[in-house]
This record gives structure tokens, C-alpha cells and sequence, in this order.
């Protein structure tokens, strides 16, 4: 088992790979959202109730950006975290 990575390695390589999880569904959902949303100008009193569901649709894409700026960071500072463990270990044992 001299290829396994060590222990605080392996436990960070599952934090990183749940938190570029929750980084990957973000995206989706707001990929998802965007592809409902409509570029129209509604300028009929009778079209207001889909200003609305529109204006609701933009709320929640721009509600998901802090969460997924958040959860990108994070994944990308373990990997630097992993990466700066795994080159130390391997210098320590060089």
C-alpha cells in the first residue's frame, strides 16, 4: 500500500470531491434555470404574469452566483491544499 495516499490527504481528497460536487450541481441548476429563462420585453398588461415568473426566474439564478463563487473557491483551495501536501510528502520522503 505504498501508492495510497496518507491520511490527511485521503480525508481532504473526499472533502475536495464533495465539495466539487456540490460546485457541479450549482452549475446545473443554474444552467438549468437559464435555459428557461426568456429575453422578450412584456409590454402588455395581459403578459404581467410572465414578467413575473420571469423576474422570479432572475432572482433565483442571481441568488445561486454567491453560493457557487463560494463552493468553486473552496474546491480549488483544497486541490491547491492537496497538491502542496502531496508535493511535501513526497519531498520529505525524497
Amino acid at each position: 500500500m505504498e501508492n495510497a495516499p496518507s491520511g490527511i490527504i485521503f480525508y481532504l481528497l473526499i472533502v475536495w470531491g464533495v465539495v466539487f460536487a456540490v460546485f457541479l450541481l450549482l452549475l446545473l441548476r443554474k444552467s438549468l434555470l437559464e435555459s428557461r429563462e426568456d429575453d422578450q420585453l412584456f409590454i402588455d398588461a395581459a403578459q404581467e404574469l410572465m414578467a413575473k415568473e420571469q423576474r422570479e426566474l432572475i432572482g433565483k439564478i442571481r441568488a445561486l452566483s454567491r453560493p457557487i463563487i463560494t463552493s468553486g473557491i473552496a474546491a480549488g483551495v483544497l486541490l491547491l491544499v492537496i497538491a502542496g501536501l502531496w508535493l511535501y510528502e513526497g519531498l520529505k520522503n525524497f
